[in-house]
C-alpha cells in the first residue's frame, strides 16, 4: 500500500489596500501569503511605477495590516542624496534608468536598430487567488497572484508582469513584452529581479564540467555584478541550478538565505548585483541573441496573451496546438509578444528549507513519483557500451532480473550506422546488421524484457545527428548553421530548402563536439521527421521509457529556415515535442540526460520524469554532485546508479557498499555489466536493492536533509517521513578527517521530544569486507577500521531524544576514506 500523507492544505491570503505616503504619493500595497509554508510577499506601487518588492521573508502580522501595509513604503523608500539624480535607486522587479537604475542594463528593447529608453506606467493591477495546473492538469494548490499591465505609451511596448505565490512557499515572476508601436521591435534582455535585504552578503553558487558537476563556490556580495550565464544551448554542467544570497556562513540548517532560479532549458543567467546605492538584487532570464525575438505590432485591442491563433502553454510559454503531436504550424510564424521563462525564487532558514519548496513543486507536478514506485533500472551503457547483440543483452536482462531490477534501458548503438560515436546518428531506425528482423531483433529482445516482467526503456539523442548520417546527407538543410548558406535569407521559411551549397556557397557549420552536429528543430519538416520516427518506435516495441541525450553545445545556432539565431525556437520545439509524446503515450516516461547532469532545469523538468546527474558515477564524486543537484531537485527524479569497480569515468576502485548506499536515497539504478561480476557481488547487490524497494516509497515524499558539520572530509544526509516520525540517514567519509576517529555528528530533522530507535540499516550492520571486481572478485578490507566495537552499531540499537541526536550527536564507525554507511531512527 502507497504511504499517504496529506500535508497542511495551502490557504493564502492576498491583500490590496490603497494608501497615501508621506510625500502625498498615492500607494496600492499587495501582500501575498502562504501561512502552511511559512512565507509572505510584500509588493509596493508608488503612483503608476512597476513594483517594488518591500517584504519577502516569513508571514506579517495580520493585526492592522489594512492599515500599516502601506507605511511600508515610507519604511523603504531611500532619501536623495549628493551627486547622484534626483531619486536615488530603488529597483524595482524590473529596474530601468527611468526609475534612475544605475546598475547593468535589465531589460533592452529596439526598433530600427535604435535601443528604447522605457518607462513603464502601471495601467492596472488585478490580485487573485487561482488554481496552479501543471501540464498533467493536476491541480497543484491554491496559488496567490498579481498581474500588472504596464506601458510606455510613447515607446509603443506594453509589459504584463505576473507573480505567484505557490503553496510550496516558492514565489514566481514571468513578462509579457508586446509591441504596441509601429514597426518591428526586437527584444535583447528582460532580466527580472528580486531585491534582498542588506543582511543577505554572501553568495553561493556552482560550477563545474563534464563529469563534475555542481561544484560549490562562495564568494562575498560586493558592490558590483556577478553573473553565471548559460551560452550553449541548454543549462550546462557549469550552470548554478540556484544562485543563492544569505547572512555570512548560510549552511543547509541555518542562517537567512534567499535563492533564485530560472526555468529555461536554452540560454540563460542568473545575476546578482549591488550598486553604491543599493541593496543586492539577485535575479535571472533568458539570453538572447540579437534578432532571435522580433515583435511585429498588435492591435491594441488583441490580448497580450494570445497572438497568431496559438495557444501559449501557461508555465513554459510554448506555442502549441490543442491537437496532439506538433508545435504551433510553423515556429517562424510573426510574433507579437515574448513571454520570459518563470524566475522564481525560495526563501528559507538554510537551504534544506530552500531545496524542500522546490521539491514540492516537482512533486506536484509529478504525481506518478509517489504513486509509482521508482522502478530499479539497468542501464546497458557501461555495460556493454555499444557491442550490441541479442544474447548478451538478453542474458544481462536475466541477470537484471535476479537482482530486482524493474526496468531494462538498452542504450546507444541500436539504430543506423551507429557501431561508435562518429556516424548513423539521427538515422532513427533499427540497424539490420545489429538487430536482424526474427528471433534476436531489437523487438524480440523489448519483449523478452517485457515477458519477465520489467519495463523497456531505449536511448536517443534527437537534437543531434552525426555529419557522416543519412540524414545529414538527405537534408544539409536541416542543421543549425553559423551561417546558413547563400540563399537563405532571413525569413525564408524553408524558401532555400534546396540552396545548400548552391551558387558556390556552403553552409558554414558550427564547429563540431563529439563528431556531432545540431539538428534544426525550428524546421517543421526536421521536427515531423524526429517525432514520427520516436513516435512509431515507442507503438512499435512497446517502449516504457525514453532516455533522452543532449550531448552537443549548441553553438552559433542559426537556422537555415528561419534566417535567425534559433535557440528560443530550438527550446521550445523541444518542450512541444516532449509535450506531444507524453499526450500520445500515458504513462510513457522521460529522462533529461545530457552528457550526464548538462540539462538540469525547471524548464524540461515539467516534462522530465528524471534527470542524469552525471555521467560520472564514482561514488566518491557523486556525493557532491548529488547534494548540490538536490538544492533544485528531489532525490526520487535523480539518476543514482551503482556501477563498476574501479569506475570507468575516474578508474578509482570503491567499495560495492560505497556504491550502493552512494545511490540508496536517488532513483535507484545499475550501470554494470553483471555478467562479469562473481556470485557474491551479484547476491549483495540483490540484498541492497530488496532494502531500497521497502523505502522507496516513503523516499518520494520524504524531506531531504543535510547536516552542517565542520569536517570537510565527512558527509552526513538522510530523509526524513513528513511527520517526522522515523527517517533513514548515509554517514560518508570521502576522506581523512582532522579528528581520529571522526567526531560526532548531530543529526538534523527529527522531534526533539520525542525518542528513537537509532540501529544500522540491517543490509551493513556487519562492516566486513564488500565485493568488488577489482580485487579479482574477492572480499575487500573492511570497511571499518575502528579496533574496539561501537557500542551502538548493532541489530540492536540504542534509544535517544531527538533533542540529544541533534546537539552534541552521534558517534560514526570509524570508516576508511571512501566508505558510506546507513542507519535509522524510528520514534518508540
Amino acid at each position: 500500500m502507497m504511504p499517504q500523507f496529506n500535508p497542511t492544505p495551502a490557504h493564502p491570503v492576498v491583500d490590496h489596500v490603497h494608501g497615501t505616503a508621506a510625500d502625498g504619493t498615492r500607494l496600492q500595497a499587495v501582500y501575498l501569503e502562504q501561512s502552511a509554508a511559512n512565507v509572505a510577499v510584500a509588493l509596493i506601487f508608488a503612483g503608476d511605477e512597476l513594483p517594488r518588492i518591500v517584504h519577502w521573508g516569513r508571514p506579517l502580522p495580520a493585526a492592522g495590516r489594512g492599515e500599516w501595509l502601506p507605511n511600508l513604503y515610507d519604511a523603504s523608500k531611500p532619501q536623495r542624496v549628493s551627486g547622484a539624480l534626483d531619486e536615488t535607486p530603488w529597483p524595482s522587479v524590473l529596474p530601468t534608468q527611468a526609475e534612475s537604475w544605475t546598475g547593468a542594463s535589465r531589460f533592452e528593447v529596439s526598433r530600427d536598430g535604435v535601443e528604447l529608453f522605457c518607462r513603464f506606467a502601471v495601467r492596472r493591477i488585478t490580485t487573485d487567488i487561482i488554481n496552479t495546473v501543471d501540464i498533467s492538469t493536476v491541480n497543484t494548490g491554491d496559488t496567490a497572484a498579481v498581474a500588472v499591465i504596464a506601458e510606455d505609451a510613447d515607446q509603443g511596448v506594453r509589459l504584463r508582469w505576473t507573480c505567484e505565490l505557490l503553496p510550496s512557499g516558492l514565489v514566481r515572476q514571468r513578462a509579457d513584452v508586446s509591441n504596441i508601436g509601429d514597426g518591428v521591435l526586437q527584444i535583447g534582455r528582460v532580466e527580472l529581479g528580486f531585491p534582498v535585504p542588506s543582511v543577505a552578503t554572501e553568495i553561493l553558487t556552482t560550477t563545474g564540467h563534464h563529469l563534475r558537476e555542481r561544484s560549490p563556490q562562495r564568494q562575498s556580495f560586493t558592490i558590483g555584478r556577478f553573473a553565471k550565464a548559460s551560452m550553449v544551448g541548454r543549462p550546462d554542467f557549469d550552470a548554478s541550478l540556484l544562485l543563492s544570497a544569505g547572512v555570512p556562513g548560510f549552511g543547509f540548517e541555518h542562517g537567512e538565505v534567499y535563492a533564485v532560479h530560472t526555468a529555461w532549458s536554452g540560454n540563460s543567467v542568473l545575476s546578482a548585483e549591488r550598486t553604491p546605492y543599493t541593496t543586492g538584487v539577485i535575479g535571472g532570464g533568458e539570453v538572447l541573441f540579437g534578432g532571435e525575438i522580433a515583435l511585429e505590432p498588435i492591435a491594441d485591442t488583441v490580448s497580450d496573451e494570445v497572438e497568431a491563433g496559438a495557444k501559449t502553454d501557461t508555465t513554459t510559454g510554448e506555442r502549441t496546438t490543442a491537437a496532439h503531436g506538433g508545435p504551433a504550424a510553423d515556429p517562424w510564424e510573426p510574433r507579437r509578444s515574448y513571454r520570459t521563462p518563470w524566475v522564481y525564487g525560495s526563501y528559507g532558514d538554510g537551504l534544506n528549507e530552500v531545496a524542500a519548496r522546490f521539491h514540492a513543486l516537482l512533486r506536484a507536478q509529478h504525481p506518478n513519483l509517489s504513486t509509482k514506485p521508482r522502478p530499479v533500472i539497468l542501464n546497458t551503457w557501461e555495460a556493454v557500451y555499444f557491442d550490441h547483440d541479442f544474447d548478451t543483452l538478453a542474458a544481462l536482462a536475466d541477470k537484471a532480473v535476479e537482482v530486482g531490477v524493474e526496468r531494462f534501458v538498452v542504450d546507444d548503438g541500436w539504430f543506423g550506422s551507429r557501431r561508435d560515436d562518429t556516424s548513423g546518428l539521427g538515422d532513427w531506425r533499427i540497424s539490420q546488421e545489429v538487430w536482424p528482423d526474427g528471433p534476436k531483433s531489437l523487438k524480440a529482445l523489448a519483449e523478452y524484457v517485457h515477458g519477465k516482467g520489467m519495463e523497456f526503456g531505449l536511448w536517443f539523442e534527437p537534437e543531434m545527428v552525426n555529419p557522416d548520417s543519412d540524414v545529414a546527407r538527405e537534408h544539409p538543410d536541416w542543421l543549425l548553421a553559423a551561417v546558413p548558406g547563400r540563399g537563405a535569407a532571413a525569413g525564408s521559411h524553408g524558401a532555400a530548402a534546396g540552396s545548400q551549397g548552391s551558387a558556390g556557397s556552403a553552409a558554414r557549420l558550427p564547429m563540431q563536439g563529439r563528431s556531432q552536429q545540431v539538428l534544426d528543430l525550428t524546421n517543421p519538416d526536421a521536427w515531423r521527421y524526429v517525432f514520427d520516427a520516436i513516435d512509431g518506435l515507442i507503438g512499435e516495441l512497446g517502449i516504457d521509457y525514453i532516455k533522452w541525450d543532449h550531448n552537443k553545445l549548441v553553438t552559433e545556432a542559426a537556422s537555415p529556415y528561419g534566417g535567425r539565431p534559433a535557440v528560443h525556437r530550438q527550446t521550445e520545439a523541444v518542450y512541444a515535442m516532449w509535450k506531444a509524446l507524453k499526450a500520445n503515450h500515458p504513462g510513457l516516461e522521460l529522462e533529461s540526460c545530457s552528457s550526464g547532469g548538462g540539462r538540469v532545469d525547471l524548464g524540461i523538468l515539467e516534462y522530465a520524469d528524471r534527470i542524469w546527474a552525471s555521467d560520472c558515477v564514482d561514488p566518491v564524486e557523486r556525493v557532491d554532485i548529488q547534494r548540490y543537484t538536490s538544492l533544485l531537485v528531489p532525490p526520487e527524479m535523480i539518476g543514482e546508479h551503482v556501477g563498476a569497480s574501479p569506475a570507468h569515468s575516474t578508474h578509482r576502485p570503491t567499495s560495492q557498499r560505497m556504491r550502493m548506499a552512494t545511490a540508496f536515497f536517488g532513483h535507484l539504478g545499475v550501470e554494470w555489466n553483471l555478467l562479469k561480476e562473481p556470485q557474491g557481488a551479484i547476491d549483495e547487490l540483490a540484498r541492497w536493492i530488496a532494502e531500497f524497494k521497502k523505502h522507496r516509497e516513503w523516499f518520494a515524499i520524504d524531506t531531504l536533509v543535510y547536516a552542517d558539520t565542520g569536517d570537510p572530509a565527512i558527509r552526513l544526509d538522510g530523509v526524513v517521513k513528513p511527520d517526522r516520525s522515523a527517517a533513514i540517514y548515509r554517514f560518508t567519509q570521502l576522506t581523512t578527517s582532522a579528528t581520529y576517529p571522526a567526531a560526532p555528528v548531530h543529526v538534523p530533522g527529527l522531534k526533539p521530544e520525542a525518542t528513537y530507535l537509532i540501529q544500522p540499516v540491517p543490509v551493513n550492520v556487519d562492516l566486513g569486507g564488500g565485493w568488488n571486481s577489482a580485487a579479482g572478485g574477492g572480499e575487500l578490507e573492511a570497511a571499518a577500521n575502528g579496533q574496539t566495537p561501537l557500542g551502538w552499531w548493532t541489530a540492536e540499537g540504542i534509544r535517544l531524544p531527538g533533542a540529544a541526536l541533534a546537539s552534541y550527536g552521534l558517534r560514526m564507525p570509524s570508516l576508511h576514506p571512501a566508505n558510506a554507511v546507513l542507519f535509522w531512527a524510528i520514534e518508540v
